[in-house]
């Protein structure tokens, strides 16, 4: 791989965190409670990539492309945990008036939970299981070894961590706007129906 073809992939990487999806809601949602969370949520979509990097390496992913029930299976499956993500987000809001209010946001908002809702949610994105496996074998070299393909994944990784961490750090500057309880409510309600506008889509999607 020469470095200019290395460029051209950073920039389709570039270009696929730049398109608004699952992730970076999930981003901006968790930096409502600081940096730290979303960038967390950043470190586990980063990892879900290269889980798919290395499922396209030893073909488990080919499956997607063959198979139209496993790809269908998947978006469902992708969608569902979106919709949770949603419904969980409303109820939490709408149980920020009670006593227990706080712990249970705090417990929603936990580093491991921020963690696992990025890398469950790129795991489970199906989109992104296709941009590796139509773009990256363009830019894997003729009789490459598996390396090559995690090397490119690493790459990926690398940019939507960049992105991801960058947006999370832009977000928690205006934390002292965003919480002011009125604006709190309105993103935790805009935030929950992307999240499960998200879900509904994929799963229609998947039909």
């Amino acid at each position: 791989m020469t470095a200019e073809s290395l460029l051209a992939f950073c920039a389709l990487c570039l270009l696929l965190e730049l398109t608004p999806g699952p992730n970076t809601f999930l981003v901006l949602r968790h930096s409502l409670h600081g940096a730290r969370t979303g960038v967390v949520t950043a470190l586990g979509s980063a990892l879900g990539a290269m889980v798919w990097a290395l499922a396209v390496a030893v073909g488990l992913a080919a499956l997607l492309e063959r198979s139209a029930q496993a790809y269908q299976v998947l978006k469902i499956a992708g969608g569902l945990y979106l919709v949770h993500l949603g419904v969980r987000t409303f109820l939490a809001h709408r149980r920020t008036s009670s006593p227990d209010a706080a712990p249970v946001r705090e417990r929603a908002t936990s580093l491991p939970g921020a963690f696992r809702a990025g890398l469950v949610s790129c795991v489970l994105n199906p989109k992104v299981g296709l941009f590796f496996l139509a773009v990256v074998p363009q830019f894997v070299p003729a009789g490459a070894t598996v390396g090559a393909t995690l090397l490119l994944g690493a790459f990926e990784a690398a940019v939507a961590l960049t992105y991801l961490t960058v947006l999370a750090h832009v977000a928690a500057r205006f934390v002292t706007w965003i919480r002011r309880p009125r604006v709190t409510r309105t993103l935790d309600r805009v935030s929950a129906a992307v999240l499960t506008a998200f879900g509904l889509g994929t799963i229609a999607g998947a039909r």
